[in-house]
């Protein structure tokens, strides 16, 4: 049987110039290249550098994907994994690269005149289980790699999410939008607590205008951002709470132990008289309102 693998291994050295084409094409038949994601010079390029470590894999640890000699060729399907999982491949896109090449061996094995039909079934059912080995493996880098991207875009959605603003000197808005969750309230929690050291703010104003439901989770989750500003030195108030969420929240017995208001534009009125500020309406002069008059005349 190690005999018959290594001339599989020269089998496959020597037939490049077929089974390469063979696989590309085949490939290029599933769909690899329709969405724009990959040029056919780098599916060329990834296809042939396989193959030669597929190759020498053969001629080093036979087919045992589990052999040393597979280290190289895991390590180039999991980089070619990785890179398909950012590109937005689906599963069966990226198993279609090991999967696909399955028929261009067989057809190499069976134009040889060196194996007899049995040694060929026989090389052919070990190549095919070698190849499902390592097709399974690239689905795994594949999965790890995808849920890595996932929870990287959730961070930042919920980063995104929970902006922080400068509303006037020492007065900090957080407009919060969509489900308080656990994780979610550590981001706020970290985000707010690091704007309030940069801006050295004293009033962090916390907006709930865009929150569907407020229930006891949430509410705790609101204390616990709120309790965190104040070991930070900052007042917290919380504005837009709409008559359905008071009521949710009345019937549930929640109590925030905090300055609410309806209204983000109450909550800031609020936070300037607590800075010693006030925003009042610019009147005219008398002065002004006399030559408005005259001008009138003297139309």
């Amino acid at each position: 049987m190690a005999g018959n693998v290594a001339t599989v291994a020269e089998l496959v050295g020597s037939n490049e110039q077929t089974i390469l084409p063979d696989w590309v094409e085949l490939q290029k038949k599933a769909g690899t290249l329709q969405t724009g994601r990959i040029t056919e010079n780098e599916l060329v390029a990834q296809s042939r550098n396989f193959l030669h470590l597929l190759r020498d894999g053969l001629a080093k640890g036979g087919t045992d994907a589990s052999n040393p000699a597979y280290a190289p060729a895991k390590e180039l399907l999991a980089e070619v994994s990785r890179a398909r999982a950012i590109q937005g491949f689906s599963p069966s896109e990226t198993a279609t690269f090991v999967f696909s090449l399955k028929q261009p061996l067989f057809n190499t094995l069976t134009r040889t005149n060196a194996l007899s039909p049995a040694q060929v079934a026989e090389l052919a059912w070990s190549i095919t289980m070698l190849l499902d080995e390592l097709g399974l493996f690239t689905l795994e880098v594949f999965q790890k790699s995808r849920e890595e991207v996932i929870v990287r875009q959730q961070r930042e959605i919920a980063e995104l999410s929970t902006p922080v603003v400068k509303l006037w000197d020492g007065i900090l808005a957080l407009p919060m939008i969509g489900t308080l969750d656990s994780q979610r309230t550590q981001v706020v929690m970290e985000t707010l607590l690091q704007a309030i050291v940069d801006t050295e703010a004293s009033i962090a104003i916390i907006d709930i205008t865009g929150v569907p439901t407020v229930d006891t989770l949430t509410a705790q989750h609101l204390l616990k951002t709120v309790a965190a500003a104040r070991l930070m030195g900052a007042d917290c108030i919380i504005s837009g709470i709409r008559p359905q969420i008071a009521q949710t929240m009345v019937h549930l017995g929640v109590e925030l132990n905090v300055i609410s208001k309806a209204t983000l534009a109450d909550a800031l009125a609020i936070a300037l008289d607590r800075t010693g500020r006030m925003v009042t309406r610019k009147k005219t002069t008398a002065t002004s309102d006399q030559n408005k008059t005259l001008a009138g005349k003297d139309l």
